[in-house]
């Protein structure tokens, strides 16, 4: 059991940086994260000395991983050594911050966050160059325009991810509750397709007499982004064209799309049995560990959770898991991808090189299934989700390819947004404080304050 909650923490860690939920990271830092005493001007002259070409990553994160691995397969092709500097996830939005500010050309490429790039872009350099059409046509959608910005190209994408469905296997195809479920509710037992369905499966495995240790799924409302991004792939499917912004910059967030979604969730805590009663502190880590330990019958989770949810060493229920692609509301099937992207500081004196370490990365795209379970590349999901292992990569790319998939506002005023006002008024509806319209009326007030 340790063993599982030290695994379920580290997988708390991935998830929010695949979520894109983070703290407020308005403040700037500058600390010298390269740990030798040397100011980040120094590391410049030394850089532009010798073939270097320093990147910045987080500390422990797929993107660590990766840039390790590659490290010495690009000096050999291209005679540069990659010197790697990792720090903690928001240590990599105040780095950027201070080379934003102070141009110092500390380091050539660094590996972001998708909600920090209207914060930063007019400190980057646009890449639109090298994003050739072979480049696009590989890419999931939404991947190239979520780092475009006034019509320039920022980031080049290392991974994405959603929410999809995990079942059990077990659990759906026994036939007595096969049997059972069809003569309650009319229709076969399956993985479900959309809302109803989700919630009337959840209801039949509802921790009830038939199943006392079992409860159907849960509702992210943890004070966390993790609980925004879980109701606005809601709001997608609920039939949204824009999510808590229009194109014209006015709040939509107490639209009858955004109300739906929430009262939806709202619906599945209020009936009693569906999900546990601990909602408010329930998010990716506490519904994985539940779901592991064998007490929920479905879970909508990051993608890359499938893998450890089959492996025994972390999972009781290994070899019993089944995986599909997100539910749908009226409108079809919908999330809010997580994407991260490589970036090139405009500050960078070796823009050239950086390119070409970018176009570089780009072309090794599938160690980062290898380190995390998914990548940014449609042949790479194809490739990989042929193997059993990543059977998850397949719902996956349907889930990144629904036609109500899209991306969060472009503002950098996001993370006051969402801390602000959405995180209240997610927690105030699903703690039945207020109703969703009330919660999010009063949420448009204090996002106008922001945004105005």
């Amino acid at each position: 059991m340790n063993k599982k909650l030290l695994f379920l923490i580290a997988l708390l860690f991935i998830g929010l940086l695949l979520s894109a939920c983070g703290d407020d990271n308005d403040s700037t830092s500058n600390e010298n994260a390269d740990g030798d005493g040397n100011s980040d001007n120094e590391v410049v002259e030394e850089n532009n000395e010798d073939n270097t070409l320093t990147v910045l990553v987080e500390g422990g994160s797929p993107a660590e991983t990766v840039a390790e691995e590659t490290r010495d397969s690009f000096k050999e092709e291209t005679g540069y050594e990659v010197v790697i500097e990792s720090v903690p996830y928001t240590g990599v939005y105040d780095r950027m911050r201070t080379e934003l500010t102070t141009g110092a050309g500390a380091f050539d490429v660094a590996t972001i966050d998708t909600i920090w790039l209207p914060a930063l872009y007019e400190g980057l350099e646009p890449i639109q160059d090298i994003v050739t059409e072979e480049i696009s046509e590989d890419l999931f959608p939404g991947l190239i325009d979520g780092a475009t910005i006034e019509d320039n190209v920022y980031g080049l994408p290392t991974w994405t991810n959603s929410k999809i469905l995990l079942y059990r296997k077990d659990l759906f195809e026994d036939e007595n509750n096969k049997s059972t479920f069809e003569n309650e509710f009319g229709y076969e037992l399956a993985p479900p397709d959309d809302w109803e369905q989700y919630k009337d499966i959840a209801s039949f495995f509802g921790n009830n007499e038939d199943f006392p240790e079992l409860y159907g799924t849960t509702v992210f409302g943890a004070s966390s982004g993790d609980s925004v991004a879980s109701w606005l792939d809601h709001v997608t499917q609920a039939g949204a064209d824009n999510l808590i912004l229009n194109d014209n910059g006015e709040v939509v967030v107490n639209d009858q799309y955004h109300v739906a979604a929430l009262n939806m969730l709202n619906d599945l805590v209020s009936t009693e049995g569906l999900v546990p009663e601990n909602t408010l502190e329930t998010a990716s880590a506490e519904t994985a560990e539940l779901f592991y330990n064998g007490n929920l019958a479905m879970m909508l989770a990051w993608g890359h959770f499938y893998v450890p949810a089959n492996d025994p060493n972390t999972s009781d229920v290994a070899g019993k898991v089944g995986v599909a692609p997100m539910i749908a509301g009226e409108e079809g099937i919908g999330v809010v991808p997580g994407p991260w992207y490589q970036v090139i500081p405009s500050s960078s004196n070796k823009k050239d090189m950086a390119k070409e370490y970018l176009e570089f990365m780009y072309e090794e795209n599938e160690l980062y299934a290898d380190a995390l379970g998914v990548a940014a590349r449609q042949s790479v999901f194809e490739e990989y989700g042929q193997q059993e292992t990543y059977s998850h990569l397949t719902p996956l790319a349907t889930t990144l390819n629904g036609e109500q998939t899209q991306n969060r506002p472009s503002t950098d005023k996001w993370q006051e947004i969402e801390s602000e006002a959405l995180i209240p008024a997610v927690q105030k509806a699903l703690g039945g404080q207020i109703t969703a319209q009330e919660a999010l009326d009063e949420a448009k007030e204090v996002i106008e304050g922001i945004v105005n």
